[in-house]
């Protein structure tokens, strides 16, 4: 087997992949895929943290359109990050994967504390762990915590799941047939384009502590384990992408 290029990564899986064809809620099926994935990967010997959003249980930004104080709506949303946290802990621990969920906002009887010592103490022994509740704070997305607990923790990749879009494409791959997709993007060109991987806040704190990203499509099986071990599948996106150059997208849309 081959070595591992990334000994730990953080691995951001959108809320809304975990409902899989319903209109809301846990697909159980996508749970145990997921959970299936993720002990593939760590099976290979990788250190490997989750964060997962809430986007199928709650969306904070349309209860703010209803009228809703956008704080509330967002720590609304930190508890349904929770819920999905708590249901991919059982997911991976009924296959045997130890996991442990870190909540940012205190609620010690379902979740420890987020401790960044104590989280990469479990990484150590072997365990996954799963950061919820964001950052803790409102105003924060997700994406911007799988940013800032990648750095926090020493993690060398920040892999971002996507469902259904195999990386990063020059349009919209669902709306645009002729949509063709990046090998690799330096950050900058990222945020030139305005191309909607993750927010801008998110994407500079990956720029400014040059942490790579690499965008895939979490229903390519085995995907995960053979990104860890340095197969290039998606989009990469780094500071070693030459900037502004833009050649033609390398791949169609298969």
């Amino acid at each position: 087997m081959a070595p591992l290029l990334y000994p730990r990564a953080v691995l951001k899986i959108s809320g809304e992949s975990l409902k899989g064809a319903l209109p809301y809620g846990l697909d159980w099926s996508v749970l145990a895929y997921v959970a299936g994935e993720v002990k593939s990967a760590q099976a290979a010997g990788v250190q490997l943290a989750l964060v997962v959003g809430g986007g199928n249980i709650w969306r904070g930004s349309e209860a703010e359109h209803k009228g809703m104080d956008r704080a509330t709506a967002d720590y609304a949303g930190m508890l349904a990050t929770v819920i999905n946290a708590l249901a991919l802990q059982d997911a991976l621990e009924r296959i045997g994967v130890i996991t442990r969920v870190q909540s940012a906002i205190d609620i010690r009887a379902v979740a420890e504390p987020y401790i960044r010592r104590r989280a990469m103490r479990h990484l150590e022994k072997g365990r996954v762990v799963i950061f919820a509740a964001g950052t803790g704070s409102p105003y924060m997305t997700t994406d911007t915590t799988a940013a800032l607990r990648a750095v926090e923790i020493g993690a060398q990749l920040l892999i971002m799941a996507k469902n259904k879009v195999d990386g990063v494409y020059d349009a919209d791959p669902n709306q645009t047939a002729s949509a063709k997709r990046f090998e690799h993007l330096n950050y900058i060109d990222l945020l030139n384009r305005r191309l909607r991987v993750m927010d801008t806040t998110a994407l500079s704190l990956c720029m400014e502590n040059r942490l790579p990203i690499r965008v895939f499509d979490i229903n390519q099986q085995h995907s995960l384990a053979r990104i860890l071990r340095g197969e290039h599948i998606g989009t990469l996106i780094d500071s070693h992408a030459p900037s502004s150059s833009m050649e033609p997208p390398l791949t169609q849309r298969r």
